[in-house]
């Protein structure tokens, strides 16, 4: 029966244990009895199941050695601490290690599928429109083919929860490789109908990438991930500088050649992607245990340090009973475990966090997909040449790839996202403001306001996307079931954004857009309301759990875990889960 100091008192000791986004104590982790003292099941409560690995040897040490661990904790007398397993220099080496050799790798991989989905404005300026516009032209093609890709993107979100189903490594290659060649294929596009089929596949492919910031919570702790998000999204304004200014590149080259200049801007952008495939084969890693570039202790150390410290150690109550009757023990257990999955997994749609911050995420795509394809569109509306649109795209998504890293720093640094979240919200919303307004201006230094506009509107919204995914993930509570569908639920509800993003631009608003943008602006107005309340229905819970474990100070065991109700609307409280606000 652990004791509350088990939990609470290490403090004082050479490590905090700090709570994984994904693995906080809960009842269903940490109630005594026959089922949960079981040492195979106690490895069954890790963060990633093990997926096999090449080291099969060195892993199976290691779990007896986690297994001895743990049987050792059920002998050590109530109230005792539990000393940490590995010390904070190889905590943080194995951080880095992982930082360096896993979070860039996605990053440069979700940088290639941002410059695959979102080239095709850099194409249109180049003169795909002319090329493939239908005899008698029709309005709506462009729209139709940014749409298409968003259609698929929708329709496939469930690809999210295949990270669980199928080894990360053969995944990630397949997918790579499928948008790469997808996206090469634009270049022979002979007409609009085709080109929207090539796009609505190419949603297909990178429909199932969404689900990284899900990937990467089975490597990095809540207070870890939204940095660590912040690098793999901050990839998106990346791509989209470095293809205003790659696109400037082709553009001009391909006025030397027989290729059309859009055709030879899908094809050379398509294909690093599928030279990259073959490193994501052998790269990425289906879990800690399996992460080729760590030895077998810093593999240990990796799944280690995700555990909650009640999660590394047995209830000391019926011990007998359970190495009595292992089977029947672990075969309950089994079932309970699919019960209370089936239930996670259905409780996230009635979630209200799980709700409102998908709804934030749906107002914030409507900004985030609509930019980066439109903004050369709107600077040759302006009066730039082709060319200079292209090289004027570059500079604000560059600093909004600076911005962002620095903003989930901070967020982390403070363990909150709502304050930094309705901060660059209500900056993209003044941004947008400044440009739906801007035919007052006039032209001349009207024209210099507008430009300097898409700074605060596109740094804002790449911010509040970045803050929104990590604090959708931090919030999720329970197994791995139950993130899993609060991530495809926020993806499923937030991607239908771009589909209203993708038609707030259409060409008879030109030069002005007056209506895209103040839509924009309304959205990101929205997205601070929702934060705000969002923000103040978490405070309220975690304020209620406070008060419960302060009434309930001298318990132990089951008494310990109170129930704060289990109908009437209410929920369970898991011991040690606060909402981070």
């Amino acid at each position: 029966m652990a004791s509350r100091g088990d939990n609470h008192g290490s403090t004082d000791g050479a490590i905090r244990w700090s709570a994984s986004p994904f693995s906080s104590s809960s009842s269903s982790s940490s109630s005594p009895g026959p089922a949960s003292s079981a040492p195979g099941e106690q490895r069954g409560r890790r963060l990633t199941p093990d997926t096999g690995s090449d080291d099969n040897a060195s892993e199976d040490d290691e779990k007896d050695d986690e297994e001895q661990a743990m049987l050792s904790t059920e002998r050590e007398p109530r109230g005792r601490r539990r000393e940490p397993q590995f010390t904070p220099e190889e905590e943080q080496a194995v951080v880095h290690k992982l930082d360096r050799k896993l979070v860039v790798f996605v990053a440069v991989l979700y940088l290639l599928s941002f410059l695959d989905r979102s080239n095709i404005g850099n194409a249109r300026v180049a003169g795909m429109d002319d090329d493939l516009q239908s005899v008698p032209p029709q309005d709506g093609w462009y729209e139709w083919a940014l749409g298409a890709f968003y259609v698929a993107y929708i329709a496939f979100e469930w690809m999210a929860l295949l990270w669980r189903v199928v080894p990360a490594h053969i995944y990630v290659a397949v997918l790579v490789f499928s948008w790469g060649v997808t996206a090469s294929l634009q270049a022979v596009a002979v007409n609009y109908p085709m080109l929207i089929f090539l796009r609505f596949l190419l949603g297909i492919g990178e429909a199932g990438f969404t689900g990284v910031p899900f990937y990467l919570s089975f490597f990095f702790k809540r207070d870890e991930l939204a940095f660590r998000t912040a690098i793999f999204v901050s990839a998106a304004p990346l791509a989209t500088s470095f293809a205003s200014s790659l696109a400037w590149l082709i553009v001009k080259f391909g006025e030397s050649t027989p290729i059309a200049p859009w055709r030879l801007l899908f094809l050379i952008e398509g294909c690093p992607s599928l030279l990259v495939a073959g490193l994501a084969w052998h790269l990425i890693p289906d879990s800690p245990q399996t992460t080729r570039y760590l030895t077998a202790r810093e593999k240990k150390v990796a799944r280690l340090r995700l555990l909650q410290p009640n999660e590394q150690q047995a209830p000391a109550t019926n011990s007998t009973a359970t190495t009595t009757h292992p089977s029947s023990s672990s075969s309950s257990s089994l079932e309970t475990t699919r019960a209370k999955s089936v239930r996670g997994t259905l409780a996230v749609v009635a979630d209200p966090a799980a709700l409102l911050t998908a709804f934030i995420f749906f107002l914030a795509n409507m900004a985030y997909s609509s930019l980066p394809v439109f903004l050369p569109t709107i600077l040759h509306a302006m009066g730039h040449s082709p060319l200079a649109s292209q090289a004027l795209s570059a500079p604000p998504y560059l600093l909004a790839f600076f911005t962002v890293l620095v903003t989930a720093r901070a967020s982390d640094a403070h363990r909150a996202r709502a304050p930094f979240l309705i901060a660059n919200a209500l900056a993209s919303a003044a941004g947008y403001t400044v440009l739906a307004f801007a035919r007052s201006f006039g032209d001349g230094w009207g024209m210099a306001v507008r430009y300097l506009a898409v700074y605060p509107a596109a740094v804002g919204f790449f911010n509040v996307v970045v803050l929104t995914v990590a604090w959708s993930v931090n919030n999720q509570r329970g197994a791995d079931s139950r993130r899993g569908a609060g991530f495809a639920l926020l993806q499923a509800v937030g991607q239908c954004g771009p589909l209203v993003g993708t038609r707030l631009y259409p060409d008879r608003d030109a030069p002005y857009y007056t209506r895209g943008m103040a839509v924009c602006a309304g959205a990101m107005v929205g997205v601070a309301v929702l934060a705000a309340g969002l923000r103040w229905w978490l405070a309220r819970w975690n304020c209620r759990w406070d008060r419960d474990e302060g009434l309930d100070q001298g318990l132990r065991g089951e008494e310990e875990q109170a129930l704060v109700s289990g109908g009437n609307g209410r929920r369970r409280k898991e011991k040690g889960f606060r909402y981070m606000l």
